[in-house]
C-alpha cells in the first residue's frame, strides 16, 4: 500500500521507477565502467547506491591485478580484515619501504600504480664529501630532504629499482632544481651563488630494463640566454626532466630498471643543482595531466 501510494504524484498520477527502483545489482554493474570517485559521489544518493558502492566485485576491478604484492609493504594485520574498497584506499596513500626512501601508491582516479624515488636512494659521486654535497632539509620534497650540489666536476647520479610493476607504459622522470632556496620573513627565496656550469654543456639522462629497452636524452639545465621579460625560466623553479620510457608487457613478479644523469666533461665544474627525486608514472595517465593542466 505504502508503496503505491509512493508512486502517485500530487494530482493522483502515476509517476514512472525512479532511482530508487534499481536493483542494487544493476547500479554495481554501472559502477564497473565509472572512476572511484565518481562512484563515491554517486552513493549519497540512496541505499542500492551507497550498497553497490561498497560491493568488493566493483572494486576489485579498479585495483590492479598485483595488488597483493603492494599489501606486503604495509603490516599485515593493518588489511587483513579491510574490504576491497577499503583496501583500495589504503593503497592510495603513500606507501613507504626501502627505509622511507621510496614511496609508492595507486592513482586514485585509475588505480595506475605511481612511485617515487628518494635522493638518499640514488648513488651520488662524492655525495658524502661535504665539500661538494649538502643534504638539505625542506618541505618542497615529499621526502622532506634534498640533495644540494655546491660544486664538482665530476657529475654521477645513478638509480636502480626493482618492483613488481602491472602491464603498461611507464615514464620516468628526474626532479631538479637550479639555485639554494629557503625561506627569509615568510617568503621563498633562492641564493645562486653556487649555480654555473649547466649551459655549457647538456646533461646526459639514460634508461635500461633488464630486457634491454633502452632510451636517452640530453637537456642543458641552465639557459644561456635570459629573457628579458621573464628572466631565466629554469633557475628557481622544480622542474621534471623526462628521461624515457619502458614497457612492462605481461606478469612479471619483479621488473629491473637502471636509470642515471650525467655531466662528465671535466673541463669545467658545476654546481648550484638540487636533486630532490625520481617518479615513474604510467605514461598515460601522465599526458592526461598535462593536457589538462
Amino acid at each position: 500500500m505504502g508503496s503505491s501510494l509512493s508512486n502517485l504524484g500530487t494530482n493522483g498520477s502515476t509517476i514512472g521507477p525512479g532511482l530508487g527502483d534499481i536493483p542494487e545489482c544493476c547500479v554495481a554493474c554501472v559502477f564497473l565502467y565509472l572512476t572511484p570517485p565518481e562512484i563515491c559521489n554517486l552513493a549519497r544518493l540512496n541505499r542500492a547506491f551507497r550498497g553497490a558502492a561498497s560491493a568488493d566485485s566493483v572494486w576489485e576491478t579498479k585495483l590492479p591485478h598485483n595488488y597483493q604484492d603492494l599489501l606486503e609493504l604495509v603490516p599485515h594485520e593493518t588489511h587483513q580484515n579491510l574490504c576491497k574498497k577499503d583496501i583500495f584506499a589504503l593503497l592510495s596513500k603513500p606507501l613507504s619501504f626501502d627505509d622511507g626512501n621510496k614511496e609508492v601508491w595507486l592513482d586514485m582516479v585509475t588505480g595506475r600504480v605511481c612511485m617515487a624515488i628518494s635522493a638518499k636512494a640514488m648513488a651520488i659521486t662524492g655525495v658524502d664529501d661535504r665539500r661538494y654535497w649538502n643534504w638539505i632539509p625542506t618541505e618542497e620534497s615529499r621526502f622532506q630532504t634534498v640533495a644540494y650540489l655546491q660544486q664538482i666536476w665530476w657529475f654521477e647520479v645513478d638509480v636502480e629499482v626493482k618492483f613488481p610493476f602491472p602491464a603498461g607504459v611507464y615514464s620516468l622522470y628526474f626532479r631538479l632544481h637550479l639555485g639554494r632556496f629557503s625561506k627569509r620573513l615568510g617568503r621563498r627565496v633562492c641564493n645562486y651563488e653556487h649555480t654555473h656550469g649547466w649551459e655549457i654543456k647538456p646533461v646526459k639522462f639514460m634508461l635500461s630494463a633488464s630486457d634491454g629497452q633502452e632510451a636517452s636524452c640530453e637537456f642543458c639545465l641552465d639557459e644561456t640566454e635570459l629573457d628579458d621579460a621573464h628572466g631565466n625560466h629554469k633557475r628557481g623553479y622544480w622542474v621534471e626532466y623526462k628521461v624515457g620510457e619502458f614497457i612492462v608487457s605481461g606478469p612479471k613478479h619483479t621488473t629491473e630498471v637502471t636509470f642515471s644523469m650525467k655531466q662528465i666533461d671535466c673541463t669545467h665544474s658545476k654546481g648550484g643543482l638540487c636533486v630532490d627525486s625520481v617518479f615513474i608514472i604510467p605514461s598515460d595517465l601522465r599526458d592526461t595531466r598535462e593536457e589538462e593542466s
